[in-house]
């Protein structure tokens, strides 16, 4: 059906953390000026993606990844897995956790839990991350939390641009401010707030709190995962696995030129970080920009890539 990428429209996301830079970097038409998420590959119900080229064009993500599944390596499940996502924290995250996909079937009723990883596209100097905390006990967690002892309980980590973050499920995690990260991550959309720094919402409302569900689902004592990236050149093009875990695997690539005779791994997520090019399939030639999200299909067995680009890109690993 296809023999070119499939390029999808992002699905925006007004956060109360959010900021301006998804349209003053990306130049993406943002619907307000807190707009903290673009959702780029989605098929999530709670903001899929449209396909804006070839034979499914209108047609949602999900929709294709129901009626045609042969775009996607035939791949089994009733939803998509993953779900690829830019975020601009122009002020903190909340304080959260994610639990893994028994919990999430069991308790929420969703298919999957949620595990993440970051690539930093940029930060603010000094900027930092809270990974992990420091208790080491459920119980010794339920005190520092009730005690207010967000200081101690909490592991901050300095961050650069060119950054990667593994945040398996279980992990205690917040985004800074003044950090825009490209996330890939199971999708999932459940979420358990463990500290929101008693911010309110425009009615004036602090928002919800899940203390009970993140101390049930979180990984105490925090354990760093253990994974190191692997490096690799094909002609012009370098490529950075990031990371293989058993969700997803994820590789930064940096083109420089051309790089032909590229194997589609299964179906490639893309998403274009800066520059831009072509990618060239049996059907011909696309060109690509600086903010374009597009998923090369199973259909297409081999590619070429030409001009000055960086990329994320990802796969299933089931």
């Amino acid at each position: 059906m296809y023999a070119e990428p499939i390029f999808l429209q992002p699905v925006f996301k007004d956060r109360i953390w959010g900021g301006t830079k998804l349209r003053e970097v990306f130049g993406y038409e943002i619907p307000s000026e807190t707009t903290g998420e673009c959702w780029g590959i989605s098929a999530h119900p709670n903001g899929p993606s449209t396909i804006l080229n070839g034979p499914l064009q209108g047609m949602t993500l999900d929709q294709a990844w129901q009626k045609h599944r042969g775009l996607f390596a035939g791949q089994e499940g009733n939803d998509f897995p993953l779900l690829v996502k830019i975020l601009d924290a122009k002020t903190n995250l909340s304080v959260q956790v994610h639990p893994d996909d028994d919990y999430a079937q069991q308790e929420e009723d969703e298919p999957f839990g949620k595990t993440e990883c970051w690539y930093v596209i940029d930060c603010e100097e000094n900027a930092e991350l809270v990974y992990g905390h420091h208790a080491k006990s459920k119980s010794e967690f339920q005190r520092m939390v009730d005690d207010g002892e967000w200081d101690k309980l909490l592991r901050k980590v300095k961050i650069q641009p060119g950054d990667f973050v593994y945040v398996p499920n279980g992990t205690i995690h917040a985004i800074g401010a003044g950090t825009m990260i490209l996330e890939t991550q199971q999708s999932s959309d459940v979420t358990y707030r463990v500290y929101d720094y008693d911010r309110k919402d425009d009615q004036g409302n602090t928002r919800e709190l899940h203390i009970k569900q993140s101390i049930e689902v979180a990984m105490i004592p925090h354990q760093d995962a253990d994974f190191q990236p692997v490096e690799d050149k094909r002609d012009g093009l370098e490529i950075k696995k990031l990371i293989k875990e058993s969700y997803f695997t994820v590789y930064h690539w940096n083109l420089d030129g051309k790089a032909e005779n590229l194997d589609n791994p299964m179906y490639l997520l893309v998403s274009v970080l800066d520059g831009e090019g072509e990618i060239e399939t049996q059907s011909g030639s696309s060109s690509f920009k600086k903010g374009d999200h597009f998923i090369v299909p199973s259909t297409v067995k081999k590619f070429s890539l030409k001009g000055n680009a960086s990329f994320i890109t990802s796969h299933s690993t089931k």
